[in-house]
């Protein structure tokens, strides 16, 4: 994964931004629902960024 699982969580975020835009600022409920759906994916990507980041602290 190394750097392409870090550009993958930037591109969640920068995609979940006009979703955030849409809900917080027009009042749109269904961009609400992407946004959490987006999170969610972020989350889950972190923790898998976690991981290999521990595995690799402890190979060394």
């Amino acid at each position: 994964m190394a750097t392409s699982g870090y550009a993958q969580l930037k591109t969640l975020i920068e995609e979940g931004e006009a979703d955030a835009e849409k809900f917080y600022n027009k009042g749109n409920q269904a961009a609400g629902v992407r946004l959490r759906i987006k999170l969610q994916q972020v989350r889950k990507l972190a923790q898998e960024i976690r991981q290999e980041i521990t595995a690799i602290k402890r190979q060394k």
